[in-house]
């Protein structure tokens, strides 16, 4: 029975019960926290031997000669871009490997476009009376404050369930100028789940954009985050190849959560051209990546099936977490009326809607029971939800048992928003 179909008198009784276990939340002091994907130490503990696994000096040396301890390497190491570039299904040519943090490289690009332009430029981006970006939402916070930083004008483009509208995509990029790029996160999209169709990423490939340095910037964060066997993205670098337009996208991603978010190894891929430009640029803003890491990398899984083993043993890991918190929905929410969310198979987040209206209410008496969750609007540009009923659920930090807890103060504080609002209506 959904709640829009209660009679006053059955609501309000729900709400009275609601009531008196949230209070007991407040009084028992707990404090959880489900705001960000950060692995917990049981998926930082599988990883605990890359720490040691270079010892000594000689095994500092390459099987090209290569020290690891010295200067040198701009675009990474020959072996740990083989390593990622099958992986990844990429070139190996076209892979520029960095510190821990792809975010970083992410930062830098868009720095790059403002400072220098990309190789197809008429003119640095700095030198444009406007920048504008197309961003599918909900989606990652950190690409929109990267725009508000540079002060890139942001246009949500709502995302469906088989990736982002791509008619409002093809109708932006296709007739202004301003609108230089997107933001994508294809796989396991944070923070709704779903992974971008072989429609959708094709449609991108045959993007004809008015402005001719329009870049996707693909982040491909999730790419091996699977739960259950490996859920298939058509490659975004192929296909724009394939149309003519290898210059469009940038593709990006990193080991943070794969072995350790603090010193894993980002990489960055793109066409030849723009490869060949960055590197020119990398050679006056660095020296060289830390080499010993991406040796550590290397040394750790030797190959492709080491570490796609490994991503089992984190699959164990969250699975169960996510299974938790699904089956906890619906149980208790199933069939009322108020509430939908996503079911993943990878990654690391779950997308929840609450009714319109609801969702800083439902934020406010979590924080207020001792919960943290994501804030409401982070998953828009300009930190607005339109409909204030995005929420972002991160369920791989906790333990399970600090999850069941959590789910519970989450599911109270989503029914007494949504029993007060209709209440208001009737």
């Amino acid at each position: 029975m959904t709640y829009q179909s209660m009679s006053r008198e059955q609501l309000c009784q729900i709400r009275s019960k609601l009531l008196e276990k949230y209070e007991e939340f407040k009084k028992d002091g707990i404090k959880l926290d489900m705001a960000r994907g950060k692995p917990d130490k049981q998926q930082l503990d599988i990883s605990e031997n890359i720490l040691s696994i270079v010892t000594e000096n000689e095994q500092c040396i390459t099987d090209e000669g290569i020290d690891c301890r010295n200067y040198g390497g701009l675009d990474g190491l020959p072996s740990a871009k083989r390593l990622f570039a099958d992986v990844f299904d990429l070139d190996e040519r076209n892979i520029i490997l960095g510190g821990n943090s792809s975010l970083n490289m992410m930062y830098d690009t868009i720095a790059r476009a403002f400072s220098f332009g990309f190789c197809d430029s008429e003119r640095p981006w700095c030198k444009e009376e406007k920048i504008r970006f197309l961003c599918p939402a909900p989606g990652y916070d950190r690409h929109f404050a990267i725009c508000s930083q540079f002060g890139i004008e942001m246009i949500t483009v709502p995302l469906n369930s088989d990736g982002p509208d791509m008619q409002m995509v093809k109708k932006y990029a296709e007739s202004d100028p301003c609108v230089k790029g997107i933001w994508c996160v294809p796989k396991y999209s944070n923070p709704t789940g779903i992974t971008y169709s072989d429609e959708v990423v094709r449609a991108f490939a045959q993007l004809k954009p008015a402005a001719k340095d329009f870049r996707i910037f693909w982040d491909n964060a999730y790419a091996i985050h699977d739960f259950n066997g490996n859920k298939k993205l058509l490659n975004i670098l192929k296909e724009c190849e394939k149309s003519g337009m290898p210059n469009m996208p940038i593709m990006f991603a990193s080991t943070s959560k794969i072995t350790f978010p603090g010193s894993g190894v980002a990489l960055m891929s793109a066409s030849s051209e723009n490869i060949e430009q960055i590197k020119k640029l990398l050679s006056i803003q660095t020296i060289g990546p830390d080499k010993i890491n991406q040796l550590r990398h290397v040394a750790f899984f030797k190959n492709k099936q080491g570490m796609l083993d490994h991503m089992k043993r984190h699959a164990a890991i969250m699975k169960p977490k996510f299974d938790a918190v699904i089956s906890a929905f619906k149980r208790e929410l199933a069939g009322t009326g108020i509430a939908d969310w996503t079911e993943p198979e990878g990654g690391y987040f779950i997308s929840f809607n609450v009714l319109e209206g609801c969702a800083s209410k439902v934020y406010e008496l979590a924080l207020n029971a001792g919960l943290t969750l994501t804030k409401v609007g982070d998953t828009y540009p300009y930190g607005k939800d339109p409909f204030d009923s995005n929420i972002r659920i991160a369920p791989s930090f906790p333990s399970i048992d600090q999850l069941e807890a959590a789910v519970e103060r989450f599911i109270v504080c989503v029914k007494i928003a949504a029993v007060e609002k209709i209440l208001t209506e009737k």
